[in-house]
C-alpha cells in the first residue's frame, strides 16, 4: 500500500507460499531498521537486504554483510546533490541524518521506516560506514540530470538508482537488488529459473533481468512494465496478494 500497511491479503499470501514450502525475501532501499515491522506479521525467516543490499542481516536484525559507501566519496557526493537543490539524508550505519525535517519527504519517510532522524548540518563529515545516500526532489528532470552526473563523475565506485519518483539512492557499487538476487539465490540454494520477483521502481528492474518470473506492480511506470513477464494490480488494489495468488500458487 502507499502508506506502506500490510493488507490482511497479503499476509495470507506470505502465509500460504510457507505453507507450499515456497522461501519469501524482502529486499527495499530502506535500512534494516526500517524494516523491522515487517519480520513479525510475515514471518520473516529469510535474510533481509536493506539499502538495496547495502547491509544484509538476519530477522532479529544481526548483521551478516555491510557494504558502505567509500568515504571519500560521500563529501562530493552529498555537495553535489546539495548543489543541484536536492534535499540529502545520510543513513549512516543504524542513524538516518538530514538537515531539515520539514523538508520534501521527511516527515513520510519517518512514517514508513518507523523512527526519527538525528538533524545535523554538516552531513559531509559523516562519511564512515555510511549505507546510503538519498538525494530528494519532487523535480523529475533534477533527479535525473543528477543521477547521470554521479554515474558519469563516479562510474562504477557506486551505484545510482531511483528507489522512488522523488528519490535517488546512492549505495556501495554492489549493492544493488540484483547483486540481492544472486546472493539468496546462492544462500538458499535456489536456481534463478525458480525465482520470482516483484517491484515497481526502477531499481527492481536489475532483479528482474535474473528471475524466472518478473512481475511489475500495477503502479509501476511504462519503463519498468515492459521489464517485467507479468504486471499485477497496484498496491492500492492488493496487487502483491494477487501477483501470489495468480502467478506463484496457481497450479494453472
Amino acid at each position: 500500500m502507499p502508506d506502506k500497511t500490510i493488507t490482511q491479503r497479503a499476509r495470507a499470501a506470505v502465509r500460504k507460499l510457507d505453507e507450499a514450502n515456497i522461501a519469501f525475501a524482502v529486499t527495499s532501499g530502506r535500512p534494516p531498521r526500517g524494516m523491522r515491522m515487517l519480520v513479525e506479521p510475515l514471518g520473516l525467516r529469510t535474510p533481509i537486504a536493506g539499502f538495496n543490499g547495502g547491509m544484509l542481516v538476519r530477522p532479529d536484525m544481526t548483521p551478516i554483510e555491510v557494504k558502505a559507501v567509500p568515504a571519500d566519496l560521500v563529501p562530493p557526493i552529498v555537495r553535489n546533490m546539495i548543489d543541484r537543490g536536492l534535499d540529502v539524508w545520510i543513513y549512516q550505519r543504524n542513524d538516518w541524518l538530514l538537515r531539515d525535517t520539514s523538508a520534501p519527504h521527511a516527515a513520510r519517510e519517518q512514517r514508513t521506516v518507523q523512527f526519527a532522524p538525528v538533524v545535523t548540518d554538516d552531513l559531509e563529515s559523516h562519511v564512515e560506514g555510511v549505507g546510503k545516500i538519498v538525494g530528494v526532489t519532487d523535480d523529475r528532470a533534477t533527479i535525473e540530470a543528477c543521477e547521470e552526473e554521479i554515474r558519469e563523475r563516479f562510474g562504477d565506485r557506486v551505484s545510482a538508482a531511483c528507489s522512488q519518483r522523488h528519490y535517488l539512492d546512492v549505495t556501495h557499487p554492489e549493492a544493488n537488488k540484483g547483486v540481492v538476487f544472486q546472493r539468496l539465490s546462492r544462500d538458499l540454494g535456489i536456481s534463478h529459473e525458480a525465482i520470482a520477483t516483484v517491484g515497481d521502481m526502477p531499481n527492481d528492474v536489475e532483479m528482474f533481468a535474473f528471475s524466472g518470473l518478473s512481475i511489475a506492480m500495477g503502479q509501476a511506470s511504462e519503463q519498468v512494465k515492459a521489464c517485467a513477464r507479468r504486471v499485477t494490480r497496484p498496491n492500492t488494489q492488493d496487487g502483491f496478494a494477487e501477483a501470489m495468488e495468480r502467478y506463484v500458487l496457481s497450479d494453472g
